[in-house]
């Protein structure tokens, strides 16, 4: 397969002509944020925090959507991009009602981690305080929209790796929202195998085990990359 030889951040790095500059910068060892981005299930470049500077464009680009090419210059840490992905991440905690003292995912929580990353100590912007609610009506787990970040890790991993598009997107703006069927209670859903699978998927405490308490929600999300790598590689058929 042909190969691509591109620089980042001062690097030099040959990656396969098909590779994204995220997975480059990741086989070299360089650090980018991401949180809509998930092994196992398509890239949306939605999350906007894994967007990089490339020499000779004055447009960032989201790197784990962007293709690798010939002599491609890459910066993916300067004061720009440092303040944009604060920007986001601020703008994410404001439009929600995060509050990790007592969130099932407190010190498990890619958004916490992401917000130590970037150095956020306060959110400079004003909170919407939105009414969001919590559904606990299925049988095994639980959705705080409070908690949701719209990365639509659950829509994608229903979709493609459990085969049910249970969850989804309804309404613009502000007012999205995940839903489950034509936005009915989860508990109500019948198309939702009770897999779980999209209780790993999540960045956040937006979806739960039933039960679990403070700080005890720790997930596993190499298990969706693993059951896609199996079935690809037919090792489940006898």
């Amino acid at each position: 397969m042909a190969v691509k030889t591109l620089t980042i951040d001062g690097t030099l790095v040959t990656a396969q002509a098909e590779s994204t500059v995220f997975d480059a910068a990741h086989e070299a060892g360089i650090f980018i944020p991401s949180l809509c981005r998930l092994e196992g299930v398509t890239t949306t470049g939605s999350c906007r925090l894994c967007l990089v500077e490339i020499e000779g464009s004055n447009r960032l680009m989201p790197s784990c959507i962007l293709k690798v090419d010939e002599g491609m210059q890459v910066r993916t840490d300067t004061p720009r991009l440092r303040e944009y992905r604060k920007m986001i991440v601020e703008l994410l905690f404001a439009e929600r009602n995060h509050t990790c003292a007592v969130c099932v995912a407190n010190h498990n929580c890619e958004l916490q981690d992401l917000a130590k990353s970037v150095g956020i100590d306060h959110v400079r912007y004003e909170y919407t305080f939105p009414k969001a609610e919590v559904d606990i009506t299925h049988e095994r787990f639980g959705v705080d929209h409070n908690r949701c970040v719209l990365c639509t890790r659950c829509v994608r991993v229903c979709d493609e790796v459990e085969g049910a598009h249970t969850w989804d997107i309804s309404g613009r703006g502000t007012n999205s929202r995940v839903i489950t069927d034509m936005n009915q209670p989860w508990g109500d859903a019948q198309s939702c195998t009770s897999c779980g699978k999209c209780v790993q998927a999540c960045p956040t405490g937006a979806l739960f085990k039933q039960g679990s308490t403070v700080a005890e929600m720790q997930k596993d999300r190499t298990q969706l990359e693993f059951i896609v790598t199996a079935r690809e590689k037919k090792q489940w058929i006898g």
